[in-house]
């Protein structure tokens, strides 16, 4: 039977809840246990699909199709467990089946309530395809105290009771700030916190004490006295160089020997060679290469959190240190000088994903420049489409190409997908329809041309990349953008969705439909990531 572990968060928001949780369980995973990680996510939405990524950050796609909480992109680089649909769930999604119950006269004329029948939802999932796992650890999204979280509260309150505490653990992670001004870490916001989640009913068994500075022992005896729970049970967690490094950090602070203590287990040590190499890679670089992305979000660096993840990862496998140069697309629409000032330092240029016509012109020009100095490429999701733009306009002398999705379009290269096959038959859509769950989501194959770049860079013929995407390459415009040198490479087996284009007379120029990026681990970078930034640093010796 599954072990349950619930991690919680108090105090402040964004203390790492799910680093901790991707590295506990990474750490669970070295000493040979069967890991997999949930998030619980407390906002109404059903999933964050149609939120902006300024209002949570990018939107990770799985490979059966959901779209979930970046988070579930934190677990899988860390385990290399696959992240599926059962592993997020919102309110959202919760009071939506209850709701869908109730209007099928599923309650039999109850009154449905929050307790049990919303606690009793959360419990299901929580509890759901687990009976292969040693470890299932939960992590409750927001901070204890507020309104929205209360169910889930009340939900893991339950079922530790039900399991027992020999099959559950409470984890709770909090903030230990340092005030200046006294010249000390102050524990008082840590012991509201932990009496605020034990007045719901949860005693946290584990402090997870986010601090800047070391935690004094005294300060650590005095946290356990007044919080109730073990000395050795409160485990500072300071700021870390990489988050990376976050799991060796937490092993050598005893967060996953305490966690075994608690439920009676005997290991041994983990093998932690794999971090070890990893930590070795990022901060022993034998070279540097600095990649400009071009896109619309770069405000925020969570917008484009696996995106940032991958080119480390690519930058790990070449023994190089990748310098980031987030570019707002726009300032190419405002100035044309800004061009050639931004991306000539740039050893590579990366234009990736995003949705509406803001700044599209701006990464039209980069993928020109790229094109045109001969700068290694890659374009990612809308990143390809605006280099199939770019190609038909420069290239194919079709001056009006656009995309259906800026609006209508006497020449449209891109347009929204009307219908494409799953494993669950035919898929349609129209362009007026819902916009929340629609787009062609999830794993789909492609097939690659055996001469192709592509390919060599896969090593193999077939593979499988996930999507998240409303529109589409018009395969109908296949033989003009070819006529002006941009090759589709690699297809859907049905032969009507483009997935890969590349340039065979440009160093390294490729784009794709899909997300590499979410598949992308520090241990198994993902090979376009790897050959970009290989690309990048022949480019770097060049110059």
């Amino acid at each position: 039977m599954a072990r349950f572990i619930f991690i919680t968060g108090g105090v402040v928001s964004s203390l790492g809840k799910g680093l901790m949780a991707a590295s506990l369980a990474a750490l669970l995973q070295a000493r040979g246990y069967r890991v997999r990680i949930r998030k619980f996510d407390p906002y109404l939405n059903v999933d964050p699909g149609t939120m902006s990524p300024y209002q949570h950050g990018e939107v990770y796609v799985t490979d059966d199709g959901a779209e979930t909480d970046l988070d579930l992109g934190h677990y899988e680089r860390f385990t290399g467990v696959s992240a599926r649909q059962s592993d997020n769930v919102t309110s959202g999604r919760i009071y939506q089946q209850i709701i869908a119950k109730e209007r099928r006269g599923d309650y039999l004329g109850a009154t449905v309530q929050v307790i049990p029948h919303v606690t009793d939802a959360i419990k299901e999932f929580a509890q759901a395809d687990t009976d292969d796992l040693d470890f299932v650890l939960c992590e409750i999204g927001g901070t204890v105290g507020d309104i929205e979280s209360l169910p889930f509260i009340e939900a893991i309150r339950q079922l530790r009771n039900e399991l027992g505490r020999e099959q559950s653990c409470s984890v709770h992670v909090t903030l230990v700030p340092y005030v200046s001004a006294a010249g000390e870490l102050k524990t008082k916001p840590t012991q509201h916190s932990v009496r605020e989640l034990t007045s719901l009913g949860v005693q946290p068994d584990l402090l997870l004490c986010r601090c800047e500075r070391p935690l004094p022992d005294g300060e650590r005896a005095k946290i356990a006295l007044f919080c109730n729970v073990r000395k050795e049970a409160v485990i500072p967690a300071l700021d870390a160089t990489s988050i990376y490094a976050v799991p060796l950090q937490y092993h050598e602070e005893g967060l996953d020997a305490e966690v075994l203590r608690h439920f009676g287990l005997t290991s041994s040590l983990p093998d932690l060679s794999r971090w070890n190499d990893i930590i070795d890679r990022y901060h022993n670089p034998e070279g540097e290469v600095t990649i400009g992305v071009v896109g619309k979000y770069v405000g925020l660096p969570d917008a484009y959190k696996s995106l940032n993840e991958a080119l480390i990862h690519g930058g790990m496998a070449n023994r190089v240190k990748v310098n980031i140069r987030w570019i707002d697309a726009e300032i190419f629409e405002q100035d044309d000088a800004a061009i050639a000032a931004q991306l000539e330092p740039m050893h590579a240029i990366l234009v990736p994903g995003g949705f509406g016509e803001r700044g599209s012109e701006g990464k039209i020009a980069a993928v020109r420049f790229a094109r045109e100095r001969k700068v290694p490429f890659l374009g990612i999701c809308l990143g390809m489409q605006m280099a199939c733009i770019e190609g038909a306009r420069n290239t194919a002398g079709i001056s009006a190409a656009s995309s259906t999705e800026f609006g209508p379009t006497r020449e449209p290269v891109v347009g929204i997908i009307t219908e494409w096959m799953s494993e669950e038959g035919l898929q349609t859509r129209s362009q007026g329809g819902d916009l929340g769950g629609t787009m062609r989501l999830g794993a789909y194959p492609a097939e690659l041309a055996g001469n192709s770049q592509a390919a060599s860079i896969y090593g193999a013929r077939q593979i499988s990349e996930r999507h998240r995407h409303r529109y589409e390459v018009n395969v109908a415009y296949r033989e003009a953008l070819e006529k002006g040198g941009l090759v589709f490479s690699g297809m859907s087996p049905d032969g009507l969705l483009p997935e890969i284009i590349e340039r065979p007379d440009h160093p390294w120029f490729v784009g794709v439909q899909f997300h590499p990026e979410l598949k992308s681990k520090p241990f198994d970078p993902h090979p376009l990531f790897s050959g970009f930034v290989a690309a990048a640093l022949r480019q770097s010796r060049l110059v």
